[in-house]
């Protein structure tokens, strides 16, 4: 642990939970509150784990882009995309943050305030209490310790496993493979993921939209390893790996989803249900309430619940056709025959997957997308369609 705090220590904010979500509120509130005592409590050693967070420059708007370039580490001017049938090059800028770099800021933002070794055994509106007794006081706390799980939501799964290597000779790659399934369809839509990071060093992360979140990760390892020796590639070293479950919504009510949550304790980042429903991306959604949150005339644990609860539920509601997309995925499409979803995805317009990816896929998108010969079988395709769902999932 950071710091030799008293039985009782008072702040203005207490962050429980060391993730993305609190970390960016940790730095948009030293940025426009610098006079506000901020604690963060997290039980691991480091912020953010071991992960690395990408999103593509048009997934924000300018001004949250701005918020987000000192954590910025790697940037390209593209990425590809490759698949059986087809393989593209496309221009969209792609850029990437570390949990290191994620830290290394949020660290030095707070220093002796970063609580870092310690274990929450209760959290309230207004305390946090450790597992050593020991209490935090605080007009705002906010819940920022990752999803939790709730029936009120129905879900499919990202899973995967990364490794960071260091290879024994340059990988030629000059941007990012954002999917590539041209490999063997395990587990459901299989495809790796490639981040060049020098021209020796690549992440190199197996995904799986899968029906279950469970984790092999030794099979996952090994198909690292495999998929790196296909493309030529020799593994001198493996730097460092990470992995993660990520959740994909299929449907859900999220009024129900909100009011089973602890009575007025703010909700934050995966824990409010705040991710692009069909990539499991959770870094726009993050950014956005964190600025939100630091803009807020009053900071207290009702007015922070207020505002994440509202972008949690006009976000939900706004997305319902990303949910029926992730239904056809995950309902009407054999596992190892999802990636020709994407695959005529990714043959529509430039503008157009980019304003999906943002969130922002608009009427015409959204029946261009739905247009012309579906890649899965017909009849289950409108059994999708027409199913009357025991959720109440609203869409705009």
């Amino acid at each position: 642990m950071t710091g030799t705090p008293t039985s009782t220590t008072r702040a203005d904010v207490a962050l429980v939970g060391g993730g993305l979500a609190n970390g960016l509120i940790t730095l948009r509130l030293r940025a426009l509150r610098p006079e506000l005592k901020v604690v963060l409590v997290e039980r691991d050693t480091v912020i953010g784990g071991q992960h690395t967070w990408c999103h593509f420059a048009s997934d924000v708007e300018p001004q949250i882009a701005a918020t987000l370039e000192p954590l910025i580490v790697h940037r390209w001017a593209g990425y590809e995309v490759r698949f059986p049938a087809h393989r593209r090059d496309l221009t969209t800028p792609y850029l990437a943050i570390t949990s290191e770099r994620l830290h290394e800021m949020v660290s030095a933002a707070l220093g002796d305030d970063a609580w870092l070794g310690v274990s929450v055994e209760a959290v309230t509106p207004s305390q946090v209490i450790l597992a050593d007794g020991r209490i935090l006081e605080a007009p705002c706390v906010i819940d920022g310790r990752g999803a939790r799980s709730s029936p009120r939501l129905a879900l499919g799964w990202q899973k995967f496993l990364g490794q960071e290597v260091e290879l024994a000779a340059p990988h030629g790659l000059t941007r990012p493979i954002v999917m590539d399934a041209t490999v063997s369809q395990l587990d459901g839509y299989r495809f790796l993921y490639v981040l060049p990071f020098s021209p020796t060093r690549l992440l190199i992360e197996d995904t799986r939209y899968a029906d279950g979140p469970a984790l092999d990760r030794e099979a996952l390892r090994a198909d690292i390893a495999a998929y790196a020796a296909a493309q030529g590639w020799t593994i001198a070293e493996v730097a460092r790996e990470e992995d993660g479950i990520l959740p994909i919504a299929l449907a859900g009510d999220i009024d129900a989803f909100w009011a089973e949550a602890p009575a007025g304790l703010p909700q934050v980042g995966l824990r409010a249900a705040l991710f692009q429903p069909t990539t499991g991306y959770s870094l726009p959604d993050a950014a956005r309430l964190a600025a939100a949150i630091a803009a807020l005339p009053e900071l207290t644990s009702a007015s922070v619940l207020a505002c994440a609860r509202q972008a949690s539920t006009t976000a939900w509601r706004s997305r319902g056709f990303y949910r029926l997309l992730n239904r056809m995925l995950f309902r009407a499409c054999a596992p190892e025959r999802r990636y020709r979803v994407l695959e005529r995805f990714y043959r529509l317009r430039r503008p157009l997957i980019q304003r999906f990816y943002a969130g922002r896929a608009s009427w015409a998108d959204r029946l261009r997308v739905l247009s012309g010969k579906p890649p899965v079988p017909v009849t289950a395709a409108l059994a999708v369609l027409t199913e009357s769902s025991a959720f109440k999932d609203l869409d705009d």
